[in-house]
């Protein structure tokens, strides 16, 4: 199986390669390779103690943030190396200040995993949620280099469970110190194939939320165009969302203002958005030019970086994404308290899950369910019952960095690493 499996990355490689003539993402994912070696070798220092946090893109990058965070608050020794597998990480966080080198990692080849761990010489590995790279582990593994793994989420349909291979890609999971799960119902999987050495820790992305509320910025001009009103914000919204979105502020008559956060901020989208809607609208970078905030019905954002703030001026959120790949951040809005709605896609996300199942996230398959929705939560009992349960599954979930932290320092990691 282990031949196999380095051929299935071989191949890979190569599908890679032949797609970065046609695909931009995977011309990415070709040139942010071009010289790693020597790059790696310029960067990683010898005399510091290396911790290598590895992500699979940016959305395991949030999950992986606290932990990062975390120890250079308590720590100033270990260089923070962290890698990405994804452009789509890669590029948006290459310039993170709390790692001390960004990187991608090479593919995961014998080759590839004995030449990286020569070079980089970690302490600590730290892997995050899906990531399982067998020839990695295994060269960890054999060097006791300490690895664990953060923030995972098990299912049946992935490999571990209950296929002929499964027994190969057990070894992967044996080869972590330390496993640390969202759920219990992750938990009971790995125990069901004897993989014992697991913590339930909950997500590490809840802690991060969470202080973003506890730090969130007022933005006098939102609150200036919400005023008393109540107000649905709708973020990461992709063209099928807004489309539902648009369709039902059209025709809604209620006192509700809107907030429309696009996943796509270009001039194009904003532009189509902005056709799509009836009623008194205006963009965030147009304020100055509005005379009477009480007069318009919808703000959309056309720039980056306030969304997950802009949960504050909410009294319900709407995530886009599910009628595509998937889902956005739901947790964001529900660290706000947030009644949250969301398109059908979700099944890959735990959180999502857990929500609609305590009947604090509720599934949008049209404009008519969205109009049903929104009526049911305009009832005041309804509404309190779906926040009091969201408050309690944040309550519920926080501590998993703490928890993290609490195992390295009670295994004496990082006092035999800071040594």
């Amino acid at each position: 199986m282990q031949v196999l499996y380095n051929l299935g990355i071989y191949f890979y490689g190569v599908a890679i390669w032949l797609a970065a003539f046609f695909h931009p993402k995977a011309k990415q994912w070709i040139n942010g390779r071009k010289n790693i070696w020597k790059v790696l070798a310029n960067n990683i220092p010898n005399n510091r103690t290396v911790i290598w946090v590895h992500c699979a893109s940016l959305g395991e990058f949030e999950q992986g943030r606290p932990i990062i965070e975390a120890i250079k608050k308590k720590y100033s020794t270990p260089y923070i190396l962290l890698t990405f597998f994804s452009p789509s990480g890669y590029e948006i966080r290459k310039h993170y200040p709390q790692a001390d080198f960004v990187s991608y990692l090479p593919l995961d080849t014998p080759t590839n995993a004995r030449r990286f761990l020569k070079i980089v010489q970690p302490k600590l590995v730290v892997f995050v949620k899906y990531e399982f790279w067998y020839n990695y582990l295994k060269i960890l593994q054999q060097q006791q280099i300490q690895a664990i793994l953060i923030s995972a989420v098990f299912h049946l349909k992935q490999p571990f469970f209950g296929k002929w291979y499964s027994p190969f890609f057990q070894k992967i999971l044996h080869s972590f110190n330390q496993i640390f799960v969202q759920a219990q119902s992750s938990a009971s999987l790995l125990a069901k194939i004897n993989i014992l050495h697991y913590t339930v820790a909950g997500d590490t992305r809840i802690d991060r939320v969470v202080n973003i509320v506890n730090t969130a910025c007022a933005f006098p001009l939102v609150e200036n165009f919400v005023g008393d009103a109540p107000t649905l914000v709708c973020g990461s919204t992709w063209q099928a969302d807004e489309a539902i979105i648009c369709s039902f502020i059209n025709r809604n008559e209620s006192n509700w203002k809107f907030i429309i956060a696009p996943h796509d901020v270009s001039d194009n989208h904003i532009q189509q958005i902005k056709k799509q809607l009836q009623v008194p609208h205006f963009c965030y970078s147009e304020a100055g030019l509005v005379e009477d905030f009480s007069l318009q019905k919808v703000l959309i954002i056309d720039s980056i970086g306030m969304l997950s703030q802009l949960y504050q001026y909410g009294k319900v959120a709407y995530i886009g994404g599910g009628f595509g790949k998937g889902i956005h951040n739901t947790l964001e809005p529900a660290a706000f308290n947030l009644p949250i709605l969301i398109g059908t896609n979700y099944e890959k996300f735990e959180e999502a899950t857990q929500l609609i199942r305590i009947g604090g996230m509720f599934v949008v398959n049209d404009v008519e369910t969205l109009a049903q929705h929104m009526k049911t939560l305009e009832d005041k009992k309804y509404y309190t019952e779906a926040v009091e349960k969201i408050k309690q599954f944040i309550s519920d979930n926080q501590g998993a960095t703490k928890k993290v932290m609490d195992y390295l320092e009670e295994n004496q990691y990082m006092k035999q690493l800071l040594n």
